[in-house]
């Protein structure tokens, strides 16, 4: 089997720049101790590099309004993401049509938007993907139109204050908070992360699928990433 497959391509729903979904980890599982060995989906300009498409702010087609997008995204897009962004243009990467969706995620455990947001994307595509999946994962910062997305994907929150936005409107949330901060109320730490002593990983733990998870909590997890991310977050400088 391939290692990898293009799912989709066509214009971006928030800005309409051609991009692609491209889908791997079928041969050579990830090795992500967080996430644990998942399907990666990444969203991707498909016409510029993605280190060019971050720095001159292209990026908006796959990451819409994100307020970390060239900023303090954990992503390191110079690595990982720009090899799977030439392997596809190197056709390394099969493509499916959409009846084959279904048969590519069945019985996997699928991670939607390892780069990009799942907005970005038809939500059909998504659907079909995970429809006979084990599980899958999912994050939006577009919650805030990407309303048709809530069963499915958890509202990337930065503050207490979205999250009680992103409450009324009927998402469970993915908060990041500071070191500082303590849960809120019907908060649950990630159990997959460092702070919580890697009791799991996203592919056993299941709760991040939106209203469709059984989990019902919404989940906190403490500023990560680089050294200079965190500082911004902990210093307030993403919010000015």
């Amino acid at each position: 089997m391939s290692n990898g497959f293009i799912l989709w391509r066509g214009a971006s729903l928030l800005d309409g720049k051609p991009i692609m979904v491209v889908a791997t980890g079928f041969d050579v599982a990830s090795r992500n101790a967080k996430t644990g060995e998942m399907i990666q989906t990444w969203i991707l300009r498909e016409d510029i590099a993605p280190g060019d498409a971050l720095r001159t702010g292209g990026d908006a087609s796959i990451c819409g309004d994100c307020r970390h997008r060239g900023r303090t995204c954990y992503v390191m897009v110079h690595w990982g993401v720009t090899q799977v962004w030439k392997a596809a243009r190197r056709g390394k990467y099969p493509e499916i049509d959409r009846r084959q969706l279904g048969k590519v995620g069945r019985g996997q455990a699928v991670r939607l938007g390892t780069y990009g947001d799942p907005a970005a994307v038809p939500s059909w595509v998504w659907r079909r993907l995970i429809e006979h999946a084990r599980h899958h994962t999912g994050y939006t910062h577009q919650w805030r139109t990407a309303t048709h997305l809530g069963d499915i994907c958890m509202a990337s929150v930065d503050t207490p204050q979205e999250r009680e936005e992103a409450k009324a409107q009927g998402w469970r949330t993915f908060r990041v908070r500071t070191s500082h901060e303590l849960p809120l109320e019907r908060e649950v730490v990630c159990p997959a992360s460092a702070e919580a002593g890697r009791k799991t990983t996203c592919e056993e733990c299941r709760a991040c699928g939106g209203l469709s998870s059984k989990a019902k909590a919404d989940i906190v997890i403490k500023v990560h990433g680089s050294p200079t991310r965190a500082r911004a977050f902990e210093n307030g400088d993403l919010f000015t």
